[in-house]
């Protein structure tokens, strides 16, 4: 390769995105793993069912933008650690909802607590206008889907 390359993987939005979602969930990963023993996907199911209520898999799965089997495995963790409950809809016998037990709703509640302590924290970075407009542009990204396929 003689010409030298000019892109620069540091300015790269995809990449400073994920570097910035790595970094600023870190901390948050830590207290959720050590406490509960729970991955990602484990959290923003219960958290899902903990802020909305009564949902089926596939309902977060929409919700929370995440693949029906990851879905599928968190419920399954949370359902052994006694955390969620599984209910057939008597309608129709293939629709599950999921609810969070007492006990499930004591660790959203405890996750929550920390969830909010851990954002002021990290906005604190930053003026109130300045997490506002991060706050909407990254909204506004989430919304986008990205720019397509051909691009």
């Amino acid at each position: 390769m003689d010409e030298k390359d000019d892109f620069d993987l540091q300015e790269f939005l995809p990449y400073l995105l994920n570097q910035a979602a790595e970094e600023a969930s870190l901390a948050f990963q830590q207290v959720y793993k050590r406490r509960y023993g729970m991955l990602r996907t484990d959290w923003r199911v219960l958290f899902h069912l903990g802020i909305y209520g009564e949902l089926t898999a596939g309902e977060i799965g929409a919700r929370a933008r995440i693949h029906k089997t990851k879905v599928s495995r968190a419920v399954a963790r949370l359902e052994a650690w006694r955390f969620l409950t599984r209910a057939t809809d008597a309608a129709d016998r293939r629709r599950e909802t999921l609810r969070l037990t007492a006990q499930g709703e004591a660790a959203y509640r405890d996750l929550r607590a920390v969830a909010r302590d851990y954002d002021a924290r990290l906005v604190a970075e930053f003026a109130p206008e300045e997490a506002a407009l991060l706050r909407r542009m990254l909204r506004r990204l989430a919304r986008s889907g990205g720019v397509g396929d051909d691009a």
